[in-house]
């Protein structure tokens, strides 16, 4: 491609960048906490795009007959299939890539690690937790704070070989490429029919239950379930409070 031809792909980028940052599409790819800089780097796309174009413009206005034209007089054409650089760019901005799901989840060890401390939880019945804080709490402290609370978890469902059912949540410290789950085992009144993929709301209470990953041998806790709901996914499917 020529000059041109590259600040045109530069200026398509930065602003599908931009357009990500703006709409939340960036969750898909990134945690929320690095808008800042994705917005940034669209900014700085688009001025160097721009600053291209202008460092071109006197070229092609002054006359020079170099600069639309190759050796002998002929104009120089760029092979058209160059072109077919800017599909993924269009595929960006046209379509949202789902968010990792069950199928990784299931074909992946928890992610759970040991959690720096264990803070006191606040007063709420029930009270509100996600995946990572309440597996870390069931595993590395034993369940001491968690005994006598009726907690409340949200994640998706994701159902192992035998249709046994788990409450996953995607945990990442940078972007979607590093993500992985951090899964509860759901015991008691679960409901009858669950489809993978499915955010489910969970109440109930800590259960001394544990069973092993089949992939990697982690530890995976269970929650001990009163009621359930079916909810909406939420705006960032990723969990972005695990200190992995």
């Amino acid at each position: 491609m020529n000059r041109k031809a590259q600040a045109i792909v530069l200026f398509l980028i930065g602003g599908a960048v931009l357009r990500a940052g703006f709409t939340g599409l960036y969750l898909r790819y990134v945690k929320a906490g690095l808008r800042p800089l994705l917005l940034a780097a669209g900014v700085v796309l688009i001025a160097a795009a721009v600053a291209t174009l202008w460092y071109e413009r006197p070229r092609t206005a002054d006359g020079d007959p170099h600069a639309e034209e190759g050796d002998g007089g002929h104009a120089h054409r760029e092979p058209r299939v160059s072109w077919l650089l800017v599909l993924p760019l269009f595929a960006l901005i046209l379509v949202a890539p789902p968010a990792l799901g069950s199928y990784t989840a299931m074909h992946t060890g928890t992610a759970l690690q040991r959690p720096w401390g264990f803070p006191a939880l606040p007063d709420g019945d029930p009270l509100p937790l996600n995946v990572a804080d309440y597996a870390g709490r069931a595993v590395y402290d034993h369940g001491h704070s968690l005994e006598h609370r009726r907690v409340e978890v949200t994640g998706f469902i994701a159902l192992d070989g035998h249709g046994a059912p788990y409450l996953v949540r995607m945990a990442l410290n940078c972007c979607a490429a590093d993500a992985q789950p951090v899964k509860i085992g759901l015991t008691g009144r679960i409901p009858p029919v669950l489809q993978p993929d499915t955010w489910l709301q969970v109440i109930g209470t800590y259960t001394r239950k544990r069973t092993k990953d089949p992939v990697g041998g982690g530890t995976i806790p269970y929650l001990e379930v009163s009621s359930s709901r079916p909810v909406p996914a939420p705006h960032d499917p990723y969990d972005e409070s695990w200190n992995g």
